[in-house]
This record gives C-alpha cells, sequence and structure tokens, in this order.
C-alpha cells in the first residue's frame, strides 16, 4: 500500500508521520503531483493560517488534485477546514470539497480551544471499535459548523463537527496522531478502508 501525506508547509506532517510508524507504516511525505496521484490512501494534515496554506496549494494545483482525488483521503485540523468551502479566517477561499463554512469561535471562552475534549455521536466506519464520549486532542480557533456531513460531534461553548465524511473524503478536526489510544485506533480505521 502506498500512503501519502501532503506536504504545504502546514506544521504537523512529521507528527503524523511518527503516528503512523508507530502502527508500523511507512508513508510518503511530499507536494509531487504524480506521487499523490498514484497513492493508495492520502493524509492532509495541517496546523497554521488557511490563507496562506491555500496560496501554497494553488500555486502548485494541489487543490484542483485535492478536489479530485478518487482514493480514501484523511484530513486533519487545518486539512479538515481546507476541504471546506470557504474559511472566516483571512476571509480564505478553500478547496470546496464540502460545502461547510470555517467560522471563528467567538464570546467568553479560551480561544485557540487546547486540550482534551469528548468526541460523540460516532458514525462508522472511522470511528468503528471506539466508544461514545471518547476523549481526543484539538488545538484549534476555528470550528466546522455541524451539517449533513457530520461523522462525529465536540463541544465547546457550541456543537460543531469533530469529524465529517463525504464519498472518499474523511476529516477531523483533531489530532488523530496526538490522541493515543483512541486516535491510533482512528489512523488504523483509515488504513484498513
Amino acid at each position: 500500500m502506498k500512503l501519502v501525506i501532503i506536504k504545504y508547509n502546514a506544521g504537523n506532517v512529521c507528527s503524523v508521520e511518527f503516528g503512523l510508524q508507530r502502527l508500523g507504516v511507512n508513508a510518503i511525505v511530499t507536494d509531487n503531483i504524480e506521487e499523490i496521484g498514484s497513492a493508495d490512501k492520502i493524509i492532509f494534515p495541517g496546523v497554521g493560517a488557511a490563507g496562506f496554506a491555500m496560496d501554497y496549494l494553488r500555486e502548485r494545483k494541489l487543490d484542483e488534485l485535492i478536489k479530485n482525488c478518487k482514493q480514501p483521503f484523511l484530513g486533519i485540523c487545518l486539512g479538515m477546514q481546507l476541504l471546506c468551502g470557504h474559511s472566516e479566517e483571512n476571509d480564505t477561499p478553500c478547496i470546496g470539497v464540502f460545502d461547510e463554512h470555517v467560522k471563528k469561535f467567538e464570546g467568553d471562552i479560551k480561544v485557540p480551544q487546547m486540550g482534551w475534549n469528548n468526541i460523540y455521536d460516532l458514525k462508522q466506519p472511522l470511528f468503528n471499535g471506539l466508544n461514545e464520549d471518547e476523549y481526543v486532542y484539538f488545538v484549534h480557533s476555528y470550528y466546522v459548523e455541524k451539517s449533513m456531513h457530520t461523522v462525529a460531534t465536540a463541544n465547546y461553548s457550541l456543537e460543531y463537527s469533530a469529524a465529517i465524511q463525504k464519498d472518499n473524503f474523511y476529516a477531523v478536526q483533531f489530532h488523530p496522531e496526538k490522541s493515543g489510544i483512541a486516535g491510533e485506533k482512528i489512523l488504523k480505521n483509515f488504513i484498513e478502508l
């Protein structure tokens, strides 16, 4: 199996690579269109600013490649947000696999949400074998609204999508590679899709 992690100058690629290695899986880290296109599975992680990341993706035509991927595809954190239609962060048009909008947390709460939070209303197959109210690790200032594509929910002053899914595209707001046994199970479920 050829598993590719998309490199686009947006943080946590190494931690995802190490998380996969703990499962005995080696991945290719690349922004090469041919390598990505020939992958059996693709992971699209990210930490950073939406606008800067989208500029990098557009310059290399990776946004169009991503939108047209047919293999199992997993977005993580910023990777999830960039798969949506639009982000409030610098009013950024995103890739548009999902129609959802990415909004900034507001109100009398600490932003970013940083730390462990539970997820619930889990739907298969990404969460196969996990318990309701499993705890996973989040670091984010923006969130994806709940929608028909929501397959896991979290609450931080309001309910939002902890994970979304449409066709071959899966995406999680939290960091499975930093989420202990639950996160390892989610990565393993993705690898076994």
